[in-house]
């Protein structure tokens, strides 16, 4: 059981780790890695943003709000669905931050939330479409944790990033429905 813990929290700490440590050379060297980074909507240089933008973050708030949130859920996806894990996060991890760089507004966009939101919302509806016990208390179990994600579907703030909440929230909603079919999922 252990092991299983350790297996399925591997690849949320090492992206976990990377964040750090961006962060980390962020601040040291006094630079801001999402200018060079970050997704900049229909800009060929933005495309970069797409793999690096979910492990950049603006400043500590902004990593401390995103860490948590993304090693739990992480966790959670890899422990009770080992069979479609891999699949889920890379579309989750990568799809959402391409939907901004096709649709979003010209401002350079960074962070995990595309990402969070996403796994959040696969986690929360794949119980409803699935309709197994297990999966409906996980599906409960992440609405009481993060339930308030539906209000930062709209952000009136001008530096967050909207567009990645909303964009994660409907790729892990497609994920949720594609998937419910699946035979064993763990």
């Amino acid at each position: 059981m252990i092991s299983q813990y350790r297996k399925s929290a591997t690849i949320p700490l090492r992206l976990t780790f990377v964040m750090w440590l961006m962060f980390s050379c962020q601040f040291y060297l006094e630079i801001d890695l999402g200018v060079y980074f970050g997704v900049y909507p229909r800009h060929w240089v933005g495309l970069i943003g797409v793999l690096l933008a979910p492990l950049i973050h603006g400043d500590i708030n902004h990593l401390l709000s995103n860490t948590l949130p993304f090693l739990l859920l992480g966790v959670i996806l890899f422990y009770f669905y080992s069979r479609i894990a891999r699949p889920v996060f890379c579309v989750s991890y990568f799809l959402p931050s391409l939907l901004v760089w096709i649709f979003g507004r010209d401002f350079y966009h960074i962070g995990a939330s595309g990402v969070i939101y996403s796994l959040a919302f696969f986690l929360m509806l794949f119980g409803l479409f699935r309709k197994d016990t297990k999966s409906l208390t996980i599906s409960i179990l992440v609405v009481l944790l993060y339930g308030g994600l539906f209000y930062g579907l709209h952000s009136n703030d001008p530096r967050v990033s909207w567009e990645s909440h909303a964009f994660g929230a409907g790729v892990g909603t497609v994920l949720a429905f594609v998937y419910r079919n699946k035979r064993k999922v763990d």
